[in-house]
């Protein structure tokens, strides 16, 4: 099974970016599908997630609105658009996949399978 992030770099604030998770060896829409990021000197963080039954999808607070996680089934891609980007969304951004459960979504341990990760910078 692999994880492959892209699409990172660095932007302005104000600026869009979108990421992909592409997926190999697992079908994405069978999983459920999150994105976490860690900042500099911060522990990873839970940023959004789609479900692996009914698609539904959970956001942190902090990027509810600006981002928009979906999955590309015939490409099995998930993907992370993400609007108005602040300097505090400057973080190594992770696609993760595992079998979360509603208590579970925003636990870094309850995905086992995650990307190497893609670098956002986000300059004020």
């Amino acid at each position: 099974v692999q994880l492959v992030e892209s699409g990172g770099g660095l932007v302005q604030a104000g600026d869009s970016l979108r990421l992909s998770c592409a997926g190999s060896g697992l079908t994405v829409r069978s999983y459920g599908i999150a994105w976490f990021r860690q900042g500099p000197g911060k522990e990873r963080e839970f940023v959004a997630v789609i479900r692996q039954s009914s698609s539904t999808t959970y956001y942190a607070d902090s990027v509810k609105g600006p981002f928009t996680i979906s999955r590309d089934n015939a490409k099995n891609t998930m993907l992370l658009q993400m609007e108005s980007l602040k300097s505090e969304d400057t973080a190594v951004y992770y696609c993760a996949a595992g079998l979360p459960i509603i208590s579970t979504l925003r636990a870094v341990g309850t995905y086992n399978y995650w990307g190497q990760g893609t670098q956002v910078t986000v300059s004020s």
